[in-house]
């Protein structure tokens, strides 16, 4: 479609209208799967955190060992090796590049490579505010009263983690959509036919020559994802202040 852009620049012409339809829908792709890793880091993150905080001791001291190994694994190297091993699944099976198929082993593995990683931040920040919490006196009178664990975690504990949980998920989407974007652009996320704003930035990166540049098929995806990142960062930084206490009171 990028050499058929009229030198009108996306003006009334059907094709440049058909090229902003396509970075719309590369938007509902980028966003759809930012805001499914998000959920999958942030669930993983508050159940693993919780735990390991309203646990303590020893399993806490392993399950925290745990995430520092995580956090010192190259995180592009384990996206990489993820999707190769995808290829060679899909190159046995015999599926069509562009089939259905394709695209949802793609998906997946973003998926997997963007929740599976992202999810780190999140426990610490759980299991910080569990363990500030256990000690608090409405839980020593939960103890004294013989309230069950499950029901000390799940009607007192967990209710108090909704601000924190609420501003990181809201922070964990756009880091999400970036790094959903940056591996679509290296070729290793969502592929033709599916657009996503990953891959329209590297079919526009194409187009830029000293012959006939098409800049504008650059630049469209990368202000929508500025502008997207921005905004939700701002959103993310207003719910912050709004569940700070310490803010709150100041």
């Amino acid at each position: 479609l990028g050499s058929y852009v009229p030198h009108t620049i996306m003006g009334t012409d059907k094709l440049g209208r058909g090229f902003m339809v396509r970075v719309l829908l590369g938007g509902a792709v980028s966003l759809g799967i930012g805001f499914a890793a998000a959920i999958i880091a942030v669930t993983i993150g508050t159940l693993y955190g919780a735990t390991s905080g309203y646990l303590g001791g020893r399993t806490d001291a392993v399950l925290m060992r745990i995430v520092d190994v995580l956090y010192g694994l190259p995180y592009i190297l384990l996206v990489v090796l993820i999707s190769v091993a995808a290829d060679g699944v899909i190159s046995r099976a015999g599926l069509d590049p562009s089939s259905a198929s394709r695209q949802i082993v793609n998906v997946s593995t973003l998926l997997v490579a963007i929740g599976g990683v992202g999810w780190l931040t999140t426990a610490r920040v759980v299991r910080g505010q569990v363990l500030s919490l256990r000690e608090q006196p409405f839980i020593e009178a939960c103890r004294a009263l013989g309230v069950s664990p499950r029901r000390q975690f799940v009607l007192h504990l967990l209710p108090n983690l909704v601000g924190p949980i609420v501003v990181y998920g809201t922070l964990a989407v756009p880091a999400a959509i970036l790094s959903e974007s940056f591996l679509s652009f290296l070729g290793i996320g969502v592929a033709e036919p599916l657009p996503s704003w990953g891959n329209l930035a590297s079919e526009g990166l194409i187009e830029l020559n000293t012959v006939k540049s098409r800049w504008w098929l650059l630049a469209g995806p990368c202000i929508f994802i500025a502008v997207t990142l921005v905004s939700l960062n701002l959103l993310g930084d207003s719910l912050k202040a709004r569940f700070d206490p310490v803010h709150s009171t100041s």
